[in-house]
Parts: structure tokens; sequence; C-alpha cells
């Protein structure tokens, strides 16, 4: 079967502002200062990375994410915004038979709230998340696990993602990828990390799947 792998945050949702809120308030909590500046690139890596760069000692990490996720958990996932035709585009991959799994490294309590909330869960098959202590939050393991879970056939499957993450995770398991530009990480990440295509608006996304697999 024909499966599409697909991102959450900057691939279906803009989930920026409930990140770096989340993200300032944990640094706070801990007695660091917020944070201030661009953080777009704190939007889709696993919140131990993200945290590590920001100067968090590696003995505070599993403190500085659940700061961030009890702001998370109570106000920060409705911090988020579905991308204009997005849903559109999932009715028609599956209105043709394509798999859908979601693949994220966010929380899998969080991504199936934000999944069910703004109605993209009624078009996915499955859904794969990172587990609380950060199992799968790694983009490669990730997409390893939702294949064996979905029996999907690498050369049958593409992964969907705005970040170089999405990308390289696709190519470690043989996947073709899609990324895309509107997102976080920006024409020149997805080039220098080899998508096999890339977009620039959510309303090409079916066609953009359809041309590849």
């Amino acid at each position: 079967m024909k499966t599409v792998f697909l991102d959450l945050d900057g691939t279906l949702t803009d989930a920026g502002p409930g990140i770096l809120n989340s993200v300032s308030y944990a640094l706070e909590k801990m007695g660091y200062a917020p944070f201030e500046g661009d953080g777009f690139w704190m939007v889709g890596p696993p919140l131990w990375d993200s945290f590590r760069r920001l100067g968090v000692p590696e003995d505070r990490l599993d403190e500085a994410v659940q700061h961030y996720r009890d702001r998370y958990a109570d106000v920060g996932w409705s911090e988020n915004n579905l991308y204009k035709g997005i849903l559109t585009e999932l009715s028609t991959l599956k209105s043709q038979d394509y798999q859908l799994c979601i693949a994220t490294s966010k929380h899998n309590t969080y991504a199936r709230k934000i999944t069910k909330h703004f109605g993209i869960a009624d078009f996915m098959d499955y859904e794969f998340g990172s587990e609380s202590d950060g199992t799968h939050a790694d983009k490669t393991s990730l997409i390893r696990f939702g294949m064996a879970q979905s029996k999907a056939k690498a050369e049958q499957s593409i992964m969907v993602g705005d970040r170089h993450y999405d990308i390289i995770g696709a190519q470690n398991n043989g996947l073709r990828s899609v990324g895309v530009t509107y997102g976080y990480g920006g024409q020149q990440e997805l080039e220098k990390a080899g998508a096999t295509k890339i977009i620039s608006r959510p309303t090409d996304l079916a066609n953009a799947v359809k041309a590849l697999l």
C-alpha cells in the first residue's frame, strides 16, 4: 500500500507560538532568562536537543522538558493554527487510497490532542509520536518504528516535512521525501538535506505526493 508519513508541526499546523512560549516558560521556571530572538529552529527537533542548544546542562534536561510539557499540555498545544487547505489535501490523498500516518517528534499525547482538535485525525490510519522518555523523538527511529507498525514498504512510502530532520529520517529508511518551505525549515535547509521534491504551498501537497508515489 502507498503510505505517506506526515510531520505535524510546520507541515500540517503552524505550531511555532505554542512551542516558543512553552520553551520560554520552562527556562524562566529554571531561573534562566526567557528566550528572545528568532526561535524558529526550535520547531521540529526533539526538546532535549533544543534545551541542550539553549545551554541547559545535561543533568537538568529532563527538568526543562517537564516544565515545557506542563505549559504545553495546559495551553501551548492550542496556540496553533491549521495551514489553510491542508484538510482538503489530506482528504484528496485519503480518497485515492493512500495510507496516511502522522510521524512527529512531539509527545504522542499532545500530538493526538492536536490532530483530534483540528480534524486531522479523521484522515489518519496511524499516528506515531515520541514517548515520555524521548523514545522515537529522533525521526530516523520514529519512521522505522512507523514503517514496522504500518507494514509500509520503503519503495511505496514517502515522508513529508518542513525540517532537515524529516528529510534525513526519510533517507535513512530508504524513503523519498517532500520538503515544505511554508513551515520552519526553508528552501536552503531542505535542499541541503536532499529533499526529493520541495513545495511552497500547502495546497500543492497532494499533487507532490502523487507525482512521486
